[in-house]
């Protein structure tokens, strides 16, 4: 039996990475998809190691972060590690859906639909981290959001008492998202070999957008020497955020204790939720911004119904839409950490707007 076992992971192995007939023709921006799973891993690695002195209690939660940064030998490290580990991570995913828009890989259906629901759990748990260090940023952050459950009809205000474990966020909100944190990351993984099921089920995309079943070369060497200078320059880059920049993707008000009576001048999530942000405070009404919320998340993966070339553009104008998409993301995400006020606020709903517009376009 144990024989059986052996050679059924080496086959599978071999056959994922090995003898996997890949197009001859990828570029480098495929190899963002193996330095996702790199960023996934040092996640989950990173996340195990600070939940062994994580301590989930209100009364203690923001002193446990303080200890294991002061007090754990390399503690701080290995908080940087995955505080910036996460912005790292949807760096590295924008981009690999932005090449995934360009080149139009989204009609491989089932590789891009699994992709957006690992999109959409990974916005969850980096969310529900973002609520455990207990600072001061972490608690009005967390009211916030999961405010926006009130508005659900009938049972919003139901839903809303359950997710905080009473009437308003406290020690049984800490706890629940605690445990849901430690636990997705591990259903996210296992989505992830799902997601590439899909992929070596259905072959690659390439950089042509034609099929290439005659022009093939066997994964490993040529595109493992590839993925291994990735990682390389990954590692790199990495090692030099941790070094030059280490404080810039947390926010100093977060360094502060829970004050319940006081709260922060300009609320605002982190930069990869940002663009999802702007569009919720655009729309006056409360309902309103919640559904352009979710629907600035949820369109994506209506992508492959929406661009069926109900306009006949060729690909030289297609391109150029989709670079200006790219532009009204980066707009939306700028006037997401703006203060609310004119013109920001007048221009953050016209950029809105643009933005669901071009996917039918």
């Amino acid at each position: 039996m144990w024989v059986v076992k052996k050679n059924y992971l080496v086959q599978m192995f071999n056959y994922f990475l090995v003898d996997l007939a890949s197009p001859s023709n990828l570029l480098w921006f495929w190899n963002f998809g193996f330095m996702l799973g790199i960023s996934m891993v040092m996640q989950v690695l990173s996340g195990f190691l600070l939940s062994l002195y994580y301590n989930d209690s209100v009364s203690y939660a923001f002193y446990s972060v303080n200890y294991l940064m002061l007090e754990v030998e390399n503690g701080y490290e290995f908080r940087f590690i995955h505080s910036s580990g996460a912005s790292l991570l949807f760096f590295l995913i924008f981009i690999h859906m932005g090449r995934s828009m360009w080149f139009k890989s989204y009609y491989m259906i089932e590789v891009w639909e699994s992709g957006c629901v690992i999109f959409l759990l990974l916005m969850m748990v980096s969310f529900l981290g973002y609520i455990l260090p207990w600072g001061q940023m972490s608690f009005w952050a967390a009211t916030v959001i999961t405010n926006l459950l009130y508005v659900i009809p009938y049972v919003g205000g139901s839903v809303l008492e359950w997710v905080w474990g009473g009437f308003s966020v406290g020690g049984p909100t800490l706890s629940r998202f605690f445990i849901l944190h430690y636990i997705f990351p591990f259903v996210i993984l296992v989505l992830s070999l799902v997601h590439l099921m899909f992929l070596h089920e259905n072959g690659s995309s390439n950089s042509l957008g034609v099929t290439s079943m005659n022009d093939k070369v066997e994964f490993h060497w040529y595109y493992t020497l590839k993925d291994l200078m990735s990682f390389l320059l990954l590692m790199l880059f990495f090692i030099l955020m941790l070094l030059l920049m280490p404080f810039v993707f947390m926010d100093s008000e977060n360094f502060l204790f829970v004050d319940i009576m006081k709260t922060p001048e300009h609320i605002k999530p982190e930069w990869y939720f940002l663009f999802a942000y702007c569009i919720l405070r655009s729309v006056p009404n409360k309902v309103g911004g919640v559904i352009g919320l979710l629907m600035s998340i949820v369109i994506l993966m209506l992508l492959p119904l929406l661009t069926k070339n109900y306009f006949k553009f060729n690909d030289f104008i297609g391109s150029y839409i989709v670079v200006f998409h790219f532009v009204i993301f980066f707009m939306l995400t700028w006037l997401g950490g703006c203060v609310v006020e004119w013109p920001y606020s007048s221009l953050g709903g016209l950029v809105s707007v643009l933005y669901f517009v071009l996917f039918f376009v």
